[in-house]
């Protein structure tokens, strides 16, 4: 199992019982009680559970539901500070971690209280999480939902919560009620990794993408226009690359990372920017399977800078200002319930660029 895999399933059996036991969830996991305890530090870090001795708990402001997917009773009033938030976000392992820690700090300063919910990329579990924190009587929420609605013109489902809300990385659909939402500016980040490959001498640019993310797009957005802005188009047949929902090992993924491999060594590629972080650790060890050297014969930038710099290569990357996201979140919606007539925002923040060892000139 991996380590992301264990740090979800700890996270689910705390919130299901309120606590667990390293003993318990090293046997269930088969693996070692050291492995679980490593795992209960960092989620410790990322404040998702507090340490205790043998084990773990939820903080006192995170109250466990009764069932996957569902929320808790009403929050007792002498339990509640000045205001209360709710949260909810589709991971607690993979992008979010900074964001949930920028977002806890950020409210704590203000004397609020935040009970956080993970949907685990389930739809319906979001909306019945989102109902029931508007039921526990929370002033407002920070949400992130599973899909992104800027190309659709239904009504998205949070749009008759009736209480203030802000988008956190998504944006609303183009018409219907004014949402507020902070988000990073993504196509800005594909551009400023294309200028940045584009610099260092590379013609031959192409974009390998993750599909159903709701970064995908606008990554593709920002690609194009910096290769326009560069004054250069994207390699045939293979400017932009689908690995689909699937992951390593499967026909499909496997099969778009060899037309990749094959148009590098062909020289029809000589940079690419790879998103999300972990398929660009994959490809770079692909690529050292075929002889086929990073950055002589392809720079690579990666997008989201979550393990990037842990290859065996450090690779360069986009990094969002994750702690900026959950700090401006927090900001928005706190103005919103203290002023509820107050011109509504929609706040875009702009990523930065880490150069490591990947992307350099030939």
């Amino acid at each position: 199992m991996h380590a992301e895999d264990r740090l979800q399933a700890i996270l689910r059996k705390v919130r299901r019982h309120g606590s667990v036991r390293v003993t318990e969830a090293a046997a269930e996991l088969r693996v070692s009680p050291v492995t679980v305890r490593k795992d209960v530090e960092a989620l410790a870090e990322r404040g998702l559970v507090i340490r205790v001795h043998g084990g773990a708990r939820l903080p006192e402001d995170c109250v466990p539901p009764t069932a996957r997917g569902t929320g808790t009773g009403a929050v007792p009033p002498q339990a509640r500070g000045d205001l209360t938030f709710g949260m909810v976000v589709p991971s607690a392992t993979y992008y979010y971690p900074e964001v949930i820690k920028a977002v806890r700090e950020a409210a704590a300063a203000r004397g609020a209280r935040l009970l956080l919910r993970i949907s685990e990329y389930d739809v319906d579990g979001e909306r019945a999480q989102a109902h029931s924190m508007v039921e526990a009587g929370v002033d407002g929420l920070l949400l992130a939902p599973t899909t992104d609605t800027t190309d659709h013109t239904d009504p998205a489902w949070y749009e008759d919560l009736g209480i203030p809300l802000v988008l956190v990385e998504r944006r609303p659909r183009p018409v219907g009620p004014a949402v507020e939402h902070v988000v990073t500016d993504h196509a800005y980040g594909a551009r400023l990794a294309v200028h940045h490959l584009a610099a260092q001498g590379r013609r031959r640019i192409a974009l390998l993408t993750r599909q159903g993310t709701p970064t995908a797009p606008l990554l593709e957005e920002g690609f194009r226009t910096g290769l326009r802005l560069a004054g250069l188009r994207a390699p045939e047949g293979v400017g932009h690359l689908d690995l689909g929902r699937d992951h390593p090992g499967t026909p499909r993924y496997d099969g778009t990372m060899e037309r990749f491999l094959a148009a590098v060594a062909a020289g029809r590629v000589d940079a690419a920017v790879v998103h999300p972080d972990g398929d660009a650790l994959v490809l770079l060890q692909r690529l050292s399977a075929r002889s086929l050297t990073v950055p002589g014969d392809v720079a690579i930038v990666s997008y989201d800078d979550e393990v990037a710099g842990l290859g065996d290569l450090p690779l360069s990357a986009v990094a969002p200002s994750k702690h900026e996201v959950g700090v401006s979140a927090v900001e928005l919606l706190a103005a919103r319930v203290t002023a509820p007539d107050r011109p509504r925002r929609q706040v875009s923040i702009l990523p930065e660029l880490r150069v490591r060892a990947s992307s350099g000139a030939r």
